[in-house]
């Protein structure tokens, strides 16, 4: 028994005396609300275009199919290709606009649109 106190004793001459400072509660952080996500500005450019805009800022599309009212503009590029669907505005009224676009990598995988957008403006000539 007379070594156990020995041993104990001798273990907590080690520390030194020492105290541990209490443990203290850690700063208020705030956390941010989730925002809701906004479309890349390269996305938001697209949509309400029309097909000559469209025209002008990626090239002669690769495929050009209307359906109804509905019309289909692709582009394709070496990276991506880009489905653009334009409706006449709601009243009837005006010339077609994007009212929804889709991007793929050229093997159907997904990729950012922003960056498929930006790919397929970059291939054009600068004199546009």
């Amino acid at each position: 028994m007379r070594f156990w106190i020995v041993a104990g004793a001798v273990a907590l001459s080690g520390c030194g005396g020492e105290m541990i400072p209490a443990a203290r509660p850690a700063p208020y952080v705030a956390v941010p609300s989730a925002a809701p996500t906004a479309a890349p500005a390269s996305v938001v450019a697209v949509k309400g275009q029309t097909a000559p805009r469209l025209i002008a800022q990626f090239g002669q599309p690769a495929m050009d199919s209307s359906e109804g009212v509905a019309r289909k503009l692709q582009f394709a590029g070496p990276i991506c290709v880009l489905d653009t669907y334009l409706y006449p505005p709601a009243k009837g009224r005006g010339e077609p606009v994007v009212t929804y676009l889709d991007t793929r990598q050229r093997d159907g995988g997904p990729i950012d649109q922003a960056s498929c957008l930006a790919a397929l403006a970059a291939r054009q000539p600068a004199g546009r």
